[in-house]
């Protein structure tokens, strides 16, 4: 089973996201700030992280830089409510880009793509 970091400020969110990978058959672990998911990235080993891009005082993008300085073959997937973050190019450190919607299929679909990428069947 794939584990999944979700790092968002917003409570709902996270919540809404991990029920849904959940239903997926992901094990999905929250963090609502850059704090929070780098501890978490130290402590237990992730198969994909899910970033939000701003966080609460926060930049994701920043989180996403240290991510890939530690782990550099940590998948990550952006989502975020602003799709003008897609030509920042500091953005292009990751391995997806998603619109938030209330419609999660987008990001499931991701999240199996790039698994599936990772571990060739």
């Amino acid at each position: 089973m794939a584990r999944l970091l979700v790092v968002d400020d917003e409570g709902d969110i996270r919540h809404l996201y991990a029920a849904e990978l959940e239903d997926e058959g992901y094990d999905v672990a929250t963090a609502g700030n850059s704090a929070d998911a780098l501890t978490l990235l130290e402590q237990q080993t992730f198969d994909l992280v899910v970033l939000d891009i701003q966080l609460d005082q926060e930049s994701g993008l920043e989180l996403l830089q240290a991510i890939t300085r530690k782990q550099e073959n940590l998948p990550v997937i952006l989502c975020t409510a602003f799709s003008s973050y897609r030509d920042d190019f500091s953005s292009w450190l990751a391995d997806a880009y998603v619109v938030k919607s209330s419609d999660l299929n987008e990001l499931k679909q991701e999240v199996k793509h790039i698994l599936n990428k990772q571990r060739p069947s």
